[in-house]
């Protein structure tokens, strides 16, 4: 997805509104979280004025009301729009991506939100990329690729055959590309390089699932004081969060290939946060998590560890996000790991 910078010259609308008195305070998502789905869509921007979060268009509004609109459009180097709405279908390009993996529930899905915040929206099918990329490599190594033989090469080229589209979305309208990987993810390498990681900026990278996904069911049927819900998540948060990268009939979810949310984050927590050895980390969380036996959480947290090891590199190459609470596992600015390490064997060997 899409926000549109400034022209040369021109100021963000960051700035335009820092100058009547709003601060930056953060990007949220508002939308699809379902990683390499083909939705590189649904941020939307938000302010704080007094600690009260103020939507887009609202924003926009505001913005309108306090410079006018022609000097507001030179601020963000446009011209001028009839409404706060125009102007955010401007500012916010959204598009979805599928593949023959992905189902009518996450193309309705990311259509609705997109609907629902007023963004520019495009599906872009890219089916026939994919199909290309894996024609061009088995003839080139002289055999099919199989699910059977191939499978993670097969989900990340669908992921990867998404990046050049958007790429070009955001270079067409001098617009900030926002990748949308959150720090869940980035613990355990849950993304593909080049693919679903594509962006100059990643606003949710420092923020995890577990706190996610109950936010976008307080914003789907609450909201911040003063402003009304979006009804339109609803579609995102009845699933259950998944690549939509293997055959449909494998039901995939992000859960069943890693493990569930919160035992991940609470892992995070003690094991990165805290710096806790896996053993001292299997100990708290058969306390903390009490309907999983001991064998379970014995692999999951073997299963971190190894993880995280492993994909300190991808942590290097994540794009800027921001430092939102007291964790945060970007490597540039706060959280130090060796990408060649000894993988925690010793201690994994002691569970």
């Amino acid at each position: 997805m899409c926000i549109r910078d400034s022209a040369p010259g021109a100021v963000t609308v960051a700035q335009a509104l820092r100058e009547i008195g709003y601060e930056t305070a953060a990007y949220v998502a508002a939308a699809p979280l379902a990683r390499g789905t083909g939705i590189e869509a649904g941020f939307e921007r938000w302010w704080e004025q007094e600690g009260k979060p103020v939507r887009a268009d609202v924003m926009v509004d505001r913005a309108l009301e306090g410079l006018g609109p022609d000097l507001f459009a030179s601020k963000v180097g446009l011209d001028p729009q009839p409404s706060a709405r125009d102007w955010v279908k401007r500012l916010l390009c959204c598009a979805y991506q599928p593949t023959d993996n992905s189902s009518d529930v996450t193309r309705n899905a990311a259509t609705g939100v997109a609907e629902a915040i007023g963004a520019t929206f495009y599906i872009l099918d890219v089916q026939h990329i994919v199909e290309s990329y894996e024609r061009l490599i088995g003839d080139a190594v002289g055999r099919t690729l199989t699910w059977e033989q191939d499978d993670i090469t097969l989900q990340n080229i669908q992921a990867r055959a998404r990046g050049p589209s958007v790429w070009m979305l955001a270079n067409m309208r001098g617009a900030l590309l926002l990748s949308t990987s959150n720090r869940s993810e980035a613990a355990v390498g849950y993304a593909t390089m080049d693919g679903d990681t594509c962006g100059g900026l990643s606003p949710i990278a420092g923020i995890d699932k577990a706190f996610l996904r109950p936010w976008l069911r307080w914003l789907e049927t609450e909201g911040p004081v003063g402003l009304k819900p979006i009804p339109a998540l609803h579609a995102i948060n009845v699933q259950a969060p998944t690549a939509e990268l293997r055959p449909q009939g494998s039901e995939q979810t992000d859960e069943g290939d890693l493990m569930p949310y919160l035992v991940l984050d609470a892992i995070e927590r003690l094991a990165i946060g805290d710096k806790l050895p896996p053993a001292d980390c299997l100990e708290i969380l058969g306390s903390e998590f009490r309907d999983y036996d001991d064998e379970t959480l014995r692999a999951w947290v073997k299963r971190f560890f190894q993880l995280w090891s492993r994909n300190q590199w991808k942590r290097e190459r994540y794009a800027p996000s921001f430092h939102v609470d007291d964790k945060n596992l970007d490597p540039k600015t706060w959280c130090r790991f060796p990408i060649l390490s000894g993988g925690f064997e010793r201690e994994l060997s002691e569970l």
